[in-house]
């Protein structure tokens, strides 16, 4: 099975709606838009690649800003589509993150990545994801490129689950170092801070943020879920005044890189 296989057997059987609903999954949608947000100007263009779904495009795009969106997966597609109300601001394109040639080079304010590094799993694809997705947007303009993160994994699943010995076994792990690793028919990437560090280190842009999308919340899903409201906003609180602190980075499971282009 080839890795386009992989993806679209996985989004067709998983619920990718429901999964930023939740209150421990709303944590990284809350944490997403806060930053989006610091940098929205009125008639900023935005563009999505790798939308999925469709649940930050349409959220923009019903603020009233110009959203083109890019989404690789058909059945992602068929629910953007769904969710699009009239004459909301927002398109629809199937398309792969590495080739944006049917997008011109400096149009966008905003561009969002969050989902695309996800699915790559070797340097070069990274890269160009990445060199795409800064080619179309201004100079001046500001790049969210969204990671899964190889600790949080291993402490989820392979330690609270009791998965650890078949990881160790499946991915061969330098059980000195840990550092975690996948291929295409594990569906995701996982990432240090050091790598992605390291990647955006090959273009001209400047780093504006880093942080922790969703914390803790994954490893203390079933806790945060039970949460009555005035708990879980305590709980947002806590999380947004901590999500930048480099010290508890590593332990959230989705990162958020932030960096403008010079």
């Amino acid at each position: 099975m080839n890795q386009m296989d992989c993806l679209t057997n996985y989004y067709e059987g998983y619920d990718e709606e429901g999964r930023l609903v939740s209150k421990h999954g709303m944590v990284e949608y809350i944490t997403t838009m806060k930053y989006i947000e610091k940098y929205l100007e009125p008639g900023m263009r935005i563009l999505e690649i790798g939308a999925a779904t469709g649940r930050y495009s349409h959220a923009l795009a019903q603020k009233g800003y110009q959203v083109d969106a890019v989404e690789l997966v058909e059945h992602n597609i068929e629910i953007f589509k769904k969710n699009t109300i009239e004459e909301e601001p927002v398109t629809i394109t199937q398309g792969n993150a590495m080739d944006l040639s049917a997008f011109a080079s400096d149009t966008y304010d905003i561009t969002l990545l969050l989902g695309p590094m996800y699915h790559l799993f070797t340097t070069e694809d990274q890269l160009k994801a990445l060199s795409e997705a800064i080619r179309v947007t201004k100079k001046g303009g500001i790049i969210f490129a969204a990671y899964c993160m190889g600790d949080a994994s291993i402490l989820s699943y392979g330690f609270i689950r009791g998965e650890i010995y078949n990881i160790i076994e499946k991915c061969n792990i330098n059980t000195e170092t840990f550092a975690a690793f996948s291929k295409p028919w594990d569906i995701f990437e996982l990432y240090r801070k050091e790598d992605i560090d390291k990647l955006r280190s090959k273009f001209h842009v400047t780093s504006l943020h880093f942080i922790a999308a969703d914390g803790y919340a994954n490893h203390m899903r079933e806790t945060v879920d039970q949460m009555d409201d005035r708990m879980y906003e305590l709980y947002l609180k806590y999380h947004l005044a901590t999500c930048e602190r480099q010290d508890m980075i590593g332990y959230s499971h989705h990162t958020l890189d932030i960096f403008r282009k010079e």
